[in-house]
C-alpha cells in the first residue's frame, strides 16, 4: 500500500480533479490523503477574521462567493444529476455550518472548525466524483482517527490503530480517502496541524501502515537544485537523504513541508515528490541511503534578521552563551544560525515578532547590533568535512558578495550563508553557476 498526498492545486478546480482521479483510479489499494482546494483556505481564514472583528455582512459575503465556486465546481465536475445532487448535499452541510457561524461569537475552537472545511469538502466532492465512476473508495475521516498528543505531537499508537481499523471495516474499497491537515487535539477537540499539514498527514499516515511509499503530488516535477523561479536552467534532483531534504524543505524549499520528513526517516519509508501535471516524471525520491559525496541544490529562506551581542567580558566569562540563548529561549523565538567569537555572538532569527523585548534584554550582556533585511542561503549537500573542496567552492562562489555570517559543521549536510537581500539573486545565480 502506497499513501498519496495531492495538494490544493493538484484538485484546485473541476478539471484538476479529473486529473487526480485518473491518477489514483488504476488498480492499486492506495490511501489518498487531498488538501483543500485551492483558494480555499484562504477565504476561511477571511471568513474568520471577518466574525472575529463582529463584520457579519463580511463574513456573509465570502460565504456566499465560496459557495458560489462550489456550486459552479460541482456543476461542472459531475456528469449526472444524481453526482450533483449528492455533492450539492454534502457541501450543503459543510456551508450551513459556516452560517451558523453567523450569529454567534466566533471562540478559537470555533475557528479551527471553520478552518477544516476546506479539505472536508474536497474530499466529499471526490468521494462523490469516483462514486460517479464506479471506483469503488472509502471515506476515512481524518477528525476520526488523527489526534495530536497534550505536546502537540501525533499520538502515532491511536493513529495507527484507529486507522488500521477503519480501512479493515472497507474490504472492497479500492481507494481510501482521506483529509490533509486537520486533526483532533488531545482534549478531543478540532484542531489542525498547521499550514502545509498535509504532507505531515500523509508521512504519519504512512508512518503508522508501514506504508511501501509516500507519494506527495504538487504542480512542481520534483525538488529543484535551485530556486527555479529567479534561476533559469534548474533541474529535479533524482535523490535526497532525508536529512538533505529536511534542511532544504526548512530553508525555503516550498515544494516539502520540513515537519514531513521526520515519520518517514523514522520508519526508514521513501518519500517521492512528484508532479500532477507531468506524471510520467521521475521527480525526486527521498530516502536514508549512504553519503555520495556529492552537492545536491541551494536553497533561499528570506526575512531573515541578524543580532550581534558584542561584550569584551565575555572574553572566558562562563555561562555567556548559556544567558544569550536563555533570553531567547525565555522569548520563545528560535535561532537559524549562529557564529561565536572571544568577544561575541552573532544569531539569526527569523521571527522578529519578540526582537524589541530580546534586544532589551540582551542589553545587560553587552552591545547589541540589529541588521534586518537578511537571506539566509544554504548549499545542500554531502558535507562531511572530510570531503576537500566543497566549502571552498561555496566560498570562491560568492566572491565579491558580502557574507555576513558563515554557518559550516553544525550539520553533515548544509553549509550556509548570510546576506543581504539585495544580493539574494546574484548569489542564487553564482551558486548554480560554480556548483552545477
Amino acid at each position: 500500500m502506497k499513501v498519496l498526498k495531492f495538494g490544493g492545486t493538484s484538485v484546485g478546480s473541476p478539471e484538476r480533479i479529473k486529473h487526480v482521479a485518473s491518477l489514483i483510479m488504476p488498480g492499486e489499494r492506495n490511501v489518498v490523503v487531498l488538501s483543500a482546494m485551492s483558494g480555499t483556505t484562504n477565504s476561511l481564514v477571511e471568513i474568520s477574521e471577518y466574525l472575529y472583528k463582529g463584520n457579519i455582512p463580511g463574513a456573509q459575503e465570502t460565504i456566499n462567493a465560496l459557495e458560489a465556486k462550489y456550486v459552479a465546481v460541482i456543476s461542472e465536475l459531475f456528469a449526472t444529476d444524481g453526482g450533483r445532487l449528492k455533492a450539492s448535499e454534502a457541501l450543503e452541510h459543510i456551508f450551513a455550518l459556516l452560517r451558523s457561524y453567523l450569529s454567534e461569537p466566533l471562540t478559537e475552537a470555533g475557528e479551527k472548525e471553520i478552518l477544516a472545511q476546506g479539505e472536508l469538502m474536497s474530499t466529499a466532492l471526490m468521494q462523490r466524483y469516483l462514486e460517479e465512476k464506479g471506483v469503488r473508495s472509502a471515506l476515512l475521516p481524518a477528525l476520526d482517527y488523527m489526534r495530536t498528543l497534550e505536546s502537540g505531537e501525533p499520538d502515532m499508537q491511536h493513529i495507527g490503530t484507529r486507522l488500521r481499523r477503519m480501512i479493515d471495516l472497507a474490504p472492497k474499497a479500492d481507494i481510501f480517502l482521506t483529509q490533509g491537515y486537520i486533526c483532533r487535539n488531545s482534549t478531543g477537540g478540532i484542531d489542525n496541524l498547521k499550514r502545509g499539514g498535509s504532507d505531515y498527514t500523509a508521512s504519519i499516515i504512512g508512518a503508522v501502515l508501514e506504508a511501501e511509499e509516500i507519494q506527495i503530488w504538487t504542480d512542481i516535477d520534483g525538488m529543484h537544485n535551485n530556486d527555479p523561479r529567479f534561476v533559469e536552467g534548474t533541474r529535479p534532483v533524482g535523490e535526497l537523504h532525508f536529512e538533505e531534504a529536511a534542511e532544504l524543505a526548512y530553508f525555503g524549499a516550498k515544494i516539502l513541508h520540513p515537519s514531513c520528513v521526520l515519520p518517514a526517516k523514522l520508519h526508514n519509508i521513501p518519500v517521492r515528490l512528484l508532479n500532477t501535471l507531468q506524471p510520467e516524471a521521475a521527480g525526486t525520491v527521498i530516502y536514508n541511503f549512504p553519503p555520495d559525496g556529492k552537492l545536491k541544490a541551494i536553497a533561499a529562506k528570506d526575512n531573515i534578521t541578524a543580532v550581534k551581542i558584542k561584550s569584551g567580558r565575555m572574553l572566558l566569562a562562563y555561562g555567556f552563551l548559556h544567558k544569550v540563548f536563555e533570553t531567547f529561549e525565555y522569548h520563545r523565538t528560535s535561532i537559524d544560525m549562529m557564529a561565536t567569537s572571544e568577544v561575541g555572538v552573532s544569531v539569526s532569527v527569523d521571527d522578529d515578532s519578540r526582537l524589541a523585548a530580546i534586544v532589551d534584554d540582551l542589553k545587560h550582556f553587552g552591545t547589541v547590533t540589529v541588521e534586518r533585511d537578511m537571506v539566509i542561503i544554504c548549499v545542500v549537500g554531502d558535507l562531511e568535512w572530510q570531503n576537500c573542496s566543497f566549502q571552498a567552492k561555496v566560498i570562491s562562489a560568492l566572491d565579491g558578495i558580502p557574507l555576513r555570517m558563515i554557518s559550516y559543521g553544525g550539520s553533515n549536510y548544509n553549509i550556509s550563508v548570510l546576506v543581504r537581500s539585495a544580493d539574494k539573486l546574484r548569489a542564487l545565480k553564482a551558486l548554480s553557476a560554480a556548483l552545477f
